[in-house]
C-alpha cells in the first residue's frame, strides 16, 4: 500500500512541477500602461551606440578667482570614468539613458562644499550632430571629506530610428553655453 502511495504522491509532485513550468505569464504591455494593441517597446542593446568619453573632457578643474592653470589654486577637481547605457526602440525614434560615474576632489584651494558641473551629452552620425544637450550638474563635497563620488544619468537622449548602427555617444565637461536637442 505504501508503495502506491509514494507513486501516486510522486506522479503528483510532476504534475505541479510541470503546471508550475507552464504558469502564464502576469505583467507585461497592459500591466507597464500599454495596451493588448500597443505593447511596450522593447530594451534594446544591440543597436545602442556606445559612450565614449573624448579626450579633453573627461576631467574638469575649479580655479579660486583671478587664478588659472594654478595648481595651488585649484578648488576642485572632477574627472568621469565608467559609463553605461540602455536604449528603448520604438517605430520613430531610439531612446537612449546615459549613465556616468565620476569622482570629484577638493584642491588645495577648496574643501566641503556644492560644486557644479557642467556635462555634456552629445550623440553624432559622422559629422552630423543628433543631439547635443549641456547640464549643470550639482554635486556636494561633504564635510570631512576632500572627495566624493557621483553618478550622472541623462534620461530620454532621443535620437532617430534608423541613427543606431553608425551614431556614437559622448559624454564630457564642457564649459560653452551651446545647447541644442
Amino acid at each position: 500500500m505504501s508503495g502506491k502511495v509514494s507513486r501516486r504522491l510522486l506522479a503528483v509532485s510532476l504534475l505541479l512541477a510541470a503546471a508550475g513550468c507552464n504558469k502564464t505569464q502576469s505583467g507585461g504591455a497592459i500591466d507597464a500602461g500599454g495596451s493588448a494593441t500597443a505593447p511596450t517597446p522593447a530594451v534594446i542593446q544591440a543597436a545602442c551606440p556606445p559612450i565614449s568619453l573624448r579626450d579633453g573632457t573627461s576631467s574638469y578643474r575649479t580655479y579660486a578667482k583671478g587664478a588659472k592653470d594654478d595648481p595651488s589654486k585649484i578648488v576642485y577637481q572632477a574627472s568621469l570614468a565608467d559609463t553605461t547605457r540602455q536604449c528603448v526602440q520604438s517605430p520613430d525614434k531610439l531612446t537612449m539613458t546615459v549613465v556616468v560615474q565620476g569622482r570629484v576632489v577638493a584642491g588645495p584651494a577648496g574643501g566641503p562644499g556644492k560644486v557644479t558641473l557642467p556635462i555634456r551629452v552629445a550623440a553624432t552620425d559622422g559629422e552630423k550632430t543628433l543631439y547635443s544637450e549641456l547640464t549643470q550638474y550639482p554635486v556636494e563635497v561633504p564635510a570631512g571629506s576632500a572627495t566624493t563620488q557621483f553618478v550622472f544619468t541623462k534620461a530620454d537622449v532621443t535620437l532617430p530610428a534608423g541613427a543606431g548602427a553608425e551614431a556614437k555617444v559622448f559624454v564630457g565637461f564642457d564649459e560653452g553655453p551651446y545647447r541644442a536637442k
